[in-house]
């Protein structure tokens, strides 16, 4: 069943603030009242993981720029983030918050929990300040993803909100053209 459209469930967990180096407590609440994008992967300590979180890190200014909030999410502990963000060159980059998920109660409310391994498989979500999915996207274990897609989806995303009964067609960049559905389209794009 797809999640998006629908409000996030309520969670509690402890976080690693990589930004300030404080553990604090995150729940569903502090999703709400901005833009918030949340980034599933299966484990600290692996191989595609930084390469994900880094290239993350790399588009946060953008993202914070739009207003946007950053949670990483695996099912590791809020220490082992810690540890990681200590000793690897590309996790002590990340300025963003980093949720651990040990009971796996995130990662099943998101349909990201691989039950078997009871690791999170790769899923972005874009969630709207009101707490509700906006965008999903899971990619198979072996597949990175390109966190610069985010900006433009937020953009997208952001503009949808702010103008009703407009629509953002295929590539949409901010400043072009939007198209407002109606009878007068239909068959002619």
């Amino acid at each position: 069943m797809s999640l998006i459209g629908k409000e996030i469930l309520p969670f509690k967990s402890s976080a690693y603030n990589a930004g300030s180096g404080d553990f604090i407590d995150v729940t569903h609440e502090s999703l709400k009242g901005k833009w918030s994008v949340v980034c599933f992967y299966p484990a600290d300590f692996t191989f595609v993981c930084p390469t994900e979180l880094e290239d993350l890190q790399n588009q946060y200014a953008a993202l914070k720029d739009l207003g946007v909030e950053v949670y990483s999410v695996s099912t590791d502990t809020h220490f082992t983030h810690k540890a990681w963000h200590d000793h690897s060159d590309a996790i002590s980059k990340i300025e963003y918050i980093m949720i651990g998920d040990p009971s796996q109660t995130i990662s099943r409310s998101f349909d990201v929990l691989d039950e078997e391994a009871g690791l999170a498989q790769r899923g972005t979500f874009i969630i709207d300040p009101d707490g509700v999915v906006q965008a999903a996207e899971i990619n198979a274990d072996g597949i990175g993803r390109d966190a610069s897609i985010l900006v433009n989806k937020i953009k997208a995303a952001q503009y949808v909100r702010n103008n009703p009964g407009e629509v953002c067609p295929a590539k949409w960049q901010e400043g072009s053209e939007t198209l407002k559905p109606s009878l007068d389209l239909v068959g002619k794009i």
